[in-house]
């Protein structure tokens, strides 16, 4: 029984969250300037008052603001995120086309900035004072210091125009789905490289720094010296009593992150022509499409809740005493 109580509360935390969470989307996306009614007579080639209208009853924007919001939470309580003003879409159906590619990305890019930033923290850590460490102090320090729109187009220009090892833009040739599931999916992993790479690269420079420092922190440690006295050797001792230690904050500061890391596949996709719920954002935004940006905030806001609750498994996978609490 605590055991389910404990899991009907946790539900219920979610559950409230995500409905303070829409309501603030609403009450942001509301607040900005800009008519969707004229955006949408304009597109009508009609921007007369009376079919300005017509457009505002037709979509409920002539309602009163409390109305509107009551609308739009009871809507989202029965998983109905509503129509889009524009492509005159289920926002759901236009959300699912593209949730695949997003979460490909995404996912993607968080396991790699997350074992890369532990590998290299961890090797960096180990050799502290020595020119390796100061190499890759200095590359992460660059990495991290680079805007990465930026970093994606030189990597497009690297070794997509100078080399042409990798595509440069889009999700999948044209004909790969013809060659067979097994080429399609070799195609799909050769247009995700330079994306992930782009994505994850100032993230892992910032676990890299975090993974160093903490890994050097707990070398000095008592359980570290009492270990080392009673003759364990080196890599028993990195192995059973520093890294699963020094990666702790490693994981939880990455699932404090996993928003910025939705937030920056918007510009990745952007640059990268990739077809996912960034560029769904970014064409919304322009078109004062409400409906969909509520919709794509608060299905990045679950996506985000889905990663901390993913970074929660990982601590309990590296410190099986969190679980015991």
């Amino acid at each position: 029984m605590p055991i389910i109580s404990r899991l009907f509360a946790k539900l219920l935390g979610i559950a409230s969250a995500i409905l303070v969470i829409a309501t603030i989307n609403f009450v942001l996306v509301h607040s900005a300037p800009g008519d969707p009614a004229l955006v949408i007579a304009g597109q009508s080639g009609d921007t007369d008052a009376k079919f300005l209208e017509q457009v505002r009853a037709e979509y409920g924007l002539d309602q009163p603001y409390l109305v509107q919001l009551g609308t739009y939470l009871s809507k989202v309580v029965q998983f109905d995120l509503g129509y889009s003003y524009r492509q005159r879409r289920a926002v759901s159906d236009l959300i699912l086309d593209r949730l695949g590619p997003t979460l490909l990305l995404t996912l993607t890019a968080f396991f790699l900035s997350l074992i890369g930033g532990v590998f290299f923290g961890a090797f960096a850590g180990l050799r502290h004072g020595k020119w390796s460490d100061l190499a890759i102090s200095l590359v992460s320090l660059l990495l991290y210091a680079t805007p990465v729109f930026w970093l994606g187009l030189m990597l497009v220009l690297i070794f997509s125009v100078q080399l042409e090892w990798l595509p440069a833009f889009g999700y999948a040739n044209i004909r790969a789905a013809s060659y067979g599931r097994l080429d399609y999916a070799m195609d799909v992993a050769r247009h995700l490289i330079l994306p992930a790479v782009t994505l994850s690269a100032i993230y892992m420079a910032v676990y890299t720094r975090l993974m160093r420092s903490s890994l050097i922190e707990i070398s000095h440690e008592d359980h570290v010296r009492t270990a080392r006295a009673k003759g364990l050797t080196e890599g028993r001792i990195l192995r059973g009593h520093m890294l699963r230690n020094a990666a702790v904050p490693v994981v939880t500061f990455a699932g404090l992150q996993a928003g910025a890391l939705i937030g920056g596949a918007v510009v990745v996709e952007t640059v990268f022509s990739w077809p996912g719920l960034g560029r769904l954002t970014f064409d919304a935004v322009t078109a004062r499409d409400y409906p969909v940006l509520l919709g794509l905030f608060l299905v990045m806001s679950v996506m985000v809740i889905a990663v901390n609750l993913l970074t929660d498994l990982l601590h309990r996978l590296i410190d099986p005493r969190i679980g015991a609490h």
